[in-house]
């Protein structure tokens, strides 16, 4: 997430050649972040390769202005750390809603389209007991699962990710529930204006929902689902794996129970993911973490513990001898502060 301090903004030159850039034909998140590490900025790339011209993205950026909306450059201040980190992150995102809830500690929520009854009911006391715990819901709104969790957390904050343009509601059954996290929570998505949804960019979606997030919860999960590929992204990401477990005889959950059996930590409740990440703090309460922060023992063992080379969670516990929810609880703050990067591997360093 971003952190509470004074950011820096993009010049304006900057910020309209990343878009002209990201824009461009040939020129995904990789190869963005690959021009910028090359020539040392945007401007410079835009004057070495073939852009689109910046009246199509002044059509664009109007066209989403007239939605309510607006664009959320790799770079902008409310970009969130967490996203940024990644080697692919989306250089540019259009934004319907809030903002603010990307400063704000996330949670992803995923599975079945053709969810149970008693999943999707799952799924919404879930979202609704980690939003009263102090977590913003992501998910990726498509039916079933998704949907559920994203309804129940409406009043606590919620981040719907789409795989087509803002202006597009998919899928159509969703119109009202899409309408209403526009309303009162975030709608993010990669992809122009007008884009329709296409097999590729549902992949590129999810990586985007669990990279905004701090774990992800899978339930429902078929043998070959989206969720099994969100799920593997999160573990590349350094995320935790949340799963709930079904009955080895129902197929929804084949793909669930073969991720319990790789490792991700099984779920029978909410207690279950905060034992692991431990509660949100308040503003007022990180205020008080950080400056007690020296004086507590415990926190300045796994402070010492970290450093510039990326340490596994699980040995920083074995290490300083707290239990995992501890040093969950201080990774959280000090990733909220924007000083913690996360690895593959469940692995953190400091920045």
């Amino acid at each position: 997430m971003f952190d509470g301090s004074d950011p820096i903004d993009l010049p304006p030159e900057e910020r309209r050649a990343r878009l002209r850039l990201a824009r461009s034909a040939r020129v995904g998140p990789v190869t963005f972040h690959e021009a910028l590490a090359h020539f040392g900025s945007a401007r410079a790339a835009c004057a070495s390769l073939p852009t689109v011209p910046d009246s199509l993205i002044e059509r664009e950026e109007r066209a989403l202005a007239d939605l309510g909306g607006r664009f959320l450059v790799f770079g902008d201040p409310q970009y969130p750390t967490t996203l940024a980190a990644l080697p692919d992150a989306p250089p540019v995102l259009s934004m319907l809603g809030d903002p603010a809830l990307l400063g704000r500690p996330t949670l992803a929520i995923v599975g079945a389209r053709e969810a149970s009854l008693a999943g999707r009911q799952f799924a919404a006391g879930l979202a609704s007991a980690l939003g009263a715990s102090g977590f913003v819901i992501a998910s990726g709104l498509a039916r079933g699962i998704d949907a559920a969790a994203h309804e129940a957390a409406l009043g606590t904050g919620t981040v719907a990710v789409l795989a087509c343009g803002v202006d597009k509601v998919y899928p159509p059954q969703n119109g009202h529930l899409q309408e209403a996290i526009a309303s009162r929570g975030l709608i993010l998505s990669e992809v122009t204006l007008g884009a329709p949804p296409v097999a590729r960019a549902f992949p590129r979606r999810n990586r985007i929902v669990s990279g905004l997030s701090a774990g992800i919860v899978v339930i429902e999960a078929a043998a070959r689902s989206g969720s099994l590929i969100t799920a593997q992204r999160a573990a590349e990401q350094g995320r935790e794996v949340f799963v709930v477990p079904g009955s080895p005889m129902d197929p929804r959950y084949a793909g669930s129970n073969s991720l319990i059996r790789d490792g991700a930590i099984l779920v029978r409740d909410t207690n279950d993911i905060l034992s692991v990440l431990g509660r949100p703090a308040t503003d007022r309460q990180r205020v008080e973490k950080t400056t007690r922060i020296s004086d507590d023992t415990d926190t300045a063992r796994v402070m010492q513990a970290l450093g510039a080379v990326p340490t596994a969670v699980d040995e920083l516990v074995r290490r300083c001898q707290v239990s995992a929810a501890f040093v969950a609880e201080v990774l959280m703050a000090l990733e909220l502060e924007g000083r913690l990067e996360r690895h593959r591997g469940n692995r953190v360093s400091l920045m």
